[in-house]
């Protein structure tokens, strides 16, 4: 059976309602950054992605070509992540889509290597004919951290909430 992250590390990927300390430990992910508006079709978002899950499915699929990568188990790819923000906003102005910056992110298993990485790029600029150098190998670690969900719509929320 494939591994699963979000199985596997329930403590990060579905936490509990209750806000509570958790320690994340170091973590490979690959990164596309960029701005505009997430819903703009064929935007820079789209675009984003595509990228991310050619190379992050390059990886993963590795496993049924000729070069194999050392340490390599089954896995299922972890779910997309991102950090989105807005310069010179004081929370968030939907109105301004087009002024999102962000940073898109998948976890990448501990076998991957900045090598296995590269390797990842170049197959991946072979197959598709693209330009795969928005894609980066980030390595992360967060460590100690308050995690806490919101539950419900924020317009519920009151201004100084």
């Amino acid at each position: 059976m494939a591994f699963d992250y979000k199985k596997e590390y329930k403590e990060f990927y579905m936490p509990p309602k209750k806000p509570g300390i958790v320690t994340v430990p170091a973590m490979n992910f690959l990164t596309v950054q960029g701005q505009g508006d997430p819903n703009e079709e064929g935007g820079a978002y789209k675009q984003a992605l595509e990228l991310l899950y050619a190379v992050a499915y390059t990886i993963k699929m590795s496993k049924l070509g000729k070069h194999k990568l050392e340490g390599y188990f089954d896995y299922v790819v972890p779910p997309l992540e991102g950090l989105w923000w807005q310069e010179e906003v004081h929370g968030v102005d939907y109105s301004r889509k087009a002024d999102f910056q962000w940073i898109s992110l998948i976890r990448l298993p501990e076998f991957v290597t900045e090598e296995a990485f590269r390797w990842a790029i170049r197959e991946a600029t072979e197959k598709k004919q693209r330009d795969f150098s928005k894609v980066k190998f980030f390595p992360w670690e967060e460590g100690l951290c308050v995690q806490c969900m919101h539950i419900g719509p924020y317009s519920s929320l009151s201004p100084a909430s």
